[in-house]
């Protein structure tokens, strides 16, 4: 992912919801979300899948564990040679180690030799949560109550899309009357195009235009070629809704794709109780 913003304990009936966005290269190939085994005799996961590497970006398993992962910006550094990020969010979901409340767990893992990331593990059942970082140093804490906001820096860094998606969900988990409601303001905010202001633009090391383009929660970088298609943007937008219902938690997971031109290519939407 790219961009997340997590609501943990905000509503009495949805305690636990996440709006995210992967963005990527479009010629980098892709499985849509869909329940799979991974290797080695696994638990399934429901997942998109990177065709590419192996690995996924955000994963659940039937008894409501959770993981995602997204990379930290590093302009000029990157070690081709390293371990895998998206595996390591399979691994987070065998329980391989890995703990959700488990802040020494997570610390663990993040000391593997890695590219730049941030890992969220979730427990959706109990809504417990931790997050680490292997930058600038391994780093790790359990999650509370409250919003939560991740792109490619550390845990609630304040850049603008950040702050922005964090208080527009909130907002919607607040006044949400159903899933749908939810659902429909939490894709709205994800697919804001609207560039932040020059003045608040990080510092990350990119050229100033680079940082625009990658401003908005909804990127879209046009080949140069052809301004028609994109090369590099938003590709899947993706919302985790759990569901206070009596004594039971039902968890609603929305995939929606789009294509180089920007435009809707595809949704899958699956729901279960939590095991």
């Amino acid at each position: 992912m790219c961009l997340v913003a997590l609501a943990v304990a905000q509503s009495p009936r949805f305690p636990w919801v996440l709006a995210a966005n992967r963005d990527e290269l479009f010629q980098r190939p892709a499985a849509p979300l869909g329940w799979w085994q991974p290797a080695g005799g696994r638990a399934d996961v429901l997942s998109g899948r990177d065709l590419s590497a192996g690995g996924t970006w955000l994963g659940l398993t039937r008894a409501g564990r959770l993981a995602l992962l997204t990379n930290v910006r590093e302009p000029g550094r990157f070690d081709p040679a390293a371990a895998s990020r998206g595996a390591l969010v399979l691994q987070a979901l065998s329980g391989d180690a890995l703990g959700p409340a488990d802040a020494a767990g997570l610390l663990e893992a993040a000391a593997v030799p890695r590219n730049g990331y941030n890992l969220v593990v979730a427990d959706l059942r109990s809504g417990a949560a931790a997050w680490a970082s292997n930058r600038p140093a391994p780093q790790s804490r359990a999650l509370g109550t409250g919003l939560f906001g991740l792109s490619n820096a550390s845990l609630d860094t304040p850049w603008p899309k950040v702050t922005q998606l964090k208080q527009r969900l909130g907002d919607a988990v607040a006044a949400a009357q159903s899933p749908h409601h939810l659902i429909t303001a939490a894709f709205a905010a994800l697919a804001d195009r609207q560039c932040a202001p020059d003045a608040t633009l990080p510092a990350t090391g990119l050229p100033l235009q680079r940082e625009r383009q990658l401003s908005p929660a909804f990127v879209r970088i046009d080949s140069p070629a052809d301004g028609a298609a994109g090369v590099y943007g938003t590709r899947c937008s993706t919302l985790v809704v759990v569901e206070q219902q009596g004594a039971q938690r039902r968890v609603q997971v929305v995939e929606r794709r789009y294509g180089e031109d920007g435009a809707i290519s595809g949704e899958t939407a699956l729901s279960c109780l939590l095991a």
